[in-house]
């Protein structure tokens, strides 16, 4: 007779300031990639869930926006959808850029959080890249603050201390069935990862040329009948000037952006995949009702 296992299930929103290094822990906790990474502040724009197995526990990961003092309409829209996903989390997890330390968007983030009733992890991340003797004194300022439950220092990238925390992480986790099959890694479609994939590839080959002035859509997804994946999107810009970035001498840059986001995209997909992509200048795209809702962010006045 087999055994009858109990399944458990729980949903973890993973918070923190901008560049603390969320999306690369929830790469690394569900064991492949799910969001997209850069050295910039503020890659992540909407929630994102990562679905991670520990045994026989599911942990439902929401990778959200790096919460920062808004300026814009698009910034509250990132926050806005940052904290939205806390909303029915079954532990929240702050996450601080151990080597950074702690700024005035750390301390803010978890005095925010300080009076909510749910669980609370503290994760160091990048100590391998931190100064030793300042980890024990940025936690013990932390949990000042804050009552957490329990204290990790980990990094993200080099795998230190993940096992511990994710174990941890599912021991946290209520009974219940699983949300999704054993094989689901993102609650993603595929048609927004090819959106996001194109972006990340603007981020590290365009670095500080072209920051937050872009947005990529989906245009067309079409899966063709020897089973690749046609794919045009369009690149929003706000000027001319960044237009000409964009493209690049003689066409160059689109080109390498292109073959880049195509190879990571057939990677990910386990199949051919076609990418077309056009740039377009749109001054007011950061205004356009019809841009947030393809991005997944509400609209917010």
């Amino acid at each position: 007779m087999s055994e009858e296992h109990t399944q458990h299930c729980g949903l973890i929103a993973v918070l923190g300031a901008p560049n603390a290094g969320k999306s690369t822990l929830v790469n690394a906790l569900v064991g492949q990639k799910v969001a997209i990474v850069s050295p910039k502040a503020q890659t992540t724009r909407v929630r994102l869930l990562g679905v991670a197995l520990e045994g026989d526990t599911q942990l439902l990961l929401v990778d959200t926006p790096g919460i920062f003092e808004p300026k814009r309409r698009f910034d509250r829209a990132m926050v806005a959808s940052a904290w939205g996903g806390a909303e029915g989390a079954d532990l929240l997890a702050l996450v601080v850029d151990a080597k950074s330390g702690l700024g005035p968007k750390v301390t803010d983030i978890a005095e925010a959080i300080a009076a909510r009733p749910e669980p609370k992890y503290l994760i160091l991340n990048k100590v391998d890249l931190a100064d030793k003797a300042k980890l024990l004194v940025h936690a013990e300022k932390l949990n000042g603050l804050v009552a957490f439950d329990e204290t990790f220092f980990v990094s993200a990238s080099t795998g230190d201390g993940l096992p511990e925390l994710k174990r941890a992480l599912a021991g946290r986790m209520p009974e219940g069935p699983w949300h999704y099959p054993e094989d689901q890694v993102s609650d993603a479609t595929e048609r927004s990862l090819a959106a996001e994939v194109t972006r990340e590839q603007l981020y590290l080959q365009l670095h500080a040329e072209l920051p937050y002035a872009s947005a990529v859509e989906t245009e067309k997804y079409e899966e063709r009948s020897d089973g690749s994946v046609e794919i045009h999107q369009q690149i929003l810009v706000e000027r001319p000037t960044q237009r000409a970035i964009v493209l690049g001498k003689g066409g160059a840059r689109i080109k390498e952006i292109g073959a880049r986001a195509r190879a990571e995209l057939s990677a990910l997909m386990e199949r051919p995949v076609h990418l077309y992509l056009h740039v377009k200048v749109r001054e007011d795209w950061a205004e356009s009702r019809e841009v947030y809702r393809d991005l997944g962010l509400d609209w917010v006045e």
